[in-house]
């Protein structure tokens, strides 16, 4: 190995070894250096910014992490170089930083990497010209309604704690107000913004594409889901959307966009505000704006053009849409296990929720059929005067095609279930036999069925039954019971059981 390769895996493995003890790029550890400078003295430095930027890709994943890949045409000399590469975002995970050149990759060779992220401001100015001089603009009074000021020579020796000590001639001045401070020069080692810096070996062409690619945090997607149910309550409209948040620290300008849905799995190393929502494709009639494909155990996303994201912002993108889909209506009672372990208490029955939600299967000749990312459905519909009113809410796992969907939107008003005990019996060791009535009543303006889930547990027997038991699972039996309108359904049964 030459030493030239050997200084480029001690680099890589030293920024490794920083992101594995937790040092992150906002901390302010100053500047985060690879190796030391070659021998021969600094090489000539190159910089490059976005606007030589040719093409930009984002890959998000819904973990706030996203891979950037930054293509840029350059002029690049010939030998040993430094290249500032600016404008990248402010939260780039630096052990992740990977350069080539698409052109003839062989011939141009990484030295050194070093992230700088000590970024200017006035504080840390007057930090680098300690010892220095410094020109400070004072003012010294008012003649004729103009304000006066000079300028004053003064040579910085401290500024502990943002309070500046000065030696001004003989005299040593502290406290002193200033209007501005005027430096000769910028620091080397003060950065107007992030930039990764390479000290690269260049044997090719002088002009060549080359391609950044890093991972930076800050950076998340979700899905939102707009679920219209008709009056009739037999089919709905979906529109799917992705909301994207920016915290980067940087805007992506004309990017390709792609998102990533699973559950990524990622080592831990010891979501921002937005300023705007950039509601896109909001047209009735818009085309849903991303294509779908497996990748891996996950699934990808791929916005159809490219989009700007600005830093610190909020942006919706219509990722699918639907229309007219078959959906079903379901009440549920769930009754609660407690109710199995021992005599009841006597007196008024006890009174269940009685659950609304909307199933559906996502399948492709229905219209839907596309995988949906886990996300927050809201179920909206019309009201009698054709208004649209908000009904519930309900969050989505990660969804496979040609699985069902049910979403629960909340408890219903006009239907009642109440559980009693009406009988309760000890056969022997662990061995029980018990009844329970379940009263319905239905004050909805038409019949419906209502699924009764009982969680009877151990080792049951039904002895007899009102209504048809169906065993679910190897501690529960459900019933449908149909309620006509205005009506009472009652179901009553025996079971024996042992524990």
């Amino acid at each position: 190995m030459n030493g030239r390769t050997w200084k480029y895996f001690l680099g890589m493995g030293l920024l490794a070894g920083l992101a594995l003890a937790g040092l992150s790029a906002t901390q302010s550890l100053g500047r985060v250096h690879a190796a030391a400078q070659p021998q021969g003295g600094n090489a000539a430095a190159h910089e490059t910014t976005s606007t030589d930027q040719t093409d930009l890709a984002v890959t998000v994943y819904n973990s706030n992490v996203a891979l950037v890949r930054d293509t840029r045409d350059v002029s690049l000399p010939t030998g040993d170089f430094q290249l500032r590469f600016m404008d990248i975002a402010a939260t780039v995970n630096p052990a992740t930083v990977h350069i080539r050149s698409l052109a003839d990759p062989e011939k141009l060779n990484v030295l050194e990497q070093d992230y700088e992220y000590d970024l200017l401001d006035a504080n840390k100015m007057l930090e680098k010209f300690v010892g220095r001089e410094v020109t400070i603009l004072r003012m010294v009074g008012v003649k004729d309604g103009v304000t006066q000021w000079e300028e004053v020579k003064a040579t910085l020796l401290a500024n502990n704690n943002g309070a500046p000590v000065w030696k001004i001639g003989d005299t040593i001045v502290t406290g002193m107000s200033s209007g501005s401070y005027r430096f000769t020069s910028l620091p080397d080692n003060l950065y107007s913004r992030p930039t990764l810096v390479w000290m690269l070996n260049n044997t090719g062409a002088r002009r060549q594409k080359i391609e950044a690619s890093y991972l930076a945090n800050g950076i998340s997607w979700n899905a939102d889901y707009v679920m219209t149910v008709t009056r009739e309550e037999n089919s709905a409209d979906l529109d799917g959307w992705v909301t994207l948040v920016n915290g980067t620290g940087t805007a992506f300008h004309n990017a390709k966009l792609q998102l990533v849905a699973g559950e990524l799995n990622r080592v831990a190393v010891g979501g921002a505000t937005g300023r705007t929502m950039n509601m896109e494709a909001l047209a009735p009639l818009a085309a849903p704006a991303m294509t779908q494909e497996s990748f891996s155990e996950y699934h990808l996303y791929t916005l159809n053009r490219r989009t700007t994201i600005f830093d610190k912002e909020s942006k919706q993108v219509s990722l699918l849409r639907a229309s007219s889909f078959p959906v079903q209506k379901h009440f549920v009672v769930n009754g609660q296990s407690y109710y199995y372990r021992s005599a009841m208490t006597p007196g008024a029955p006890l009174k269940d929720p009685v659950m609304v939600y909307y199933k559906f299967k996502n399948e492709e000749k229905t219209g839907l059929g596309m995988p949906l990312p886990a996300g927050i459905v809201r179920v909206y519909q019309a009201d009698s005067h054709g208004g649209i009113l908000f009904i519930g809410e309900d969050r989505i796992t990660h969804t496979p095609k040609d699985e069902a969907l049910s979403i629960h939107i909340g408890n219903a008003f006009d239907i009642v279930a109440t559980h009693k005990q009406t009988d309760y019996k000890t056969l022997g060791s662990r061995t029980y036999e018990m009844e329970y009535e379940v009263t319905l009543r239905n004050h909805k303006e038409g019949p419906v069925t209502i699924e009764v889930n009982e969680p009877i547990g151990g080792d049951w027997e039904m002895i007899s039954t009102t209504f048809p038991a169906k065993k679910t699972g190897a501690f529960a039996a459900q019933f449908n019971i149909p309620v006509a309108k205005d009506g009472t359904a009652v179901l009553k049964y025996r079971v024996r059981v042992r524990y």
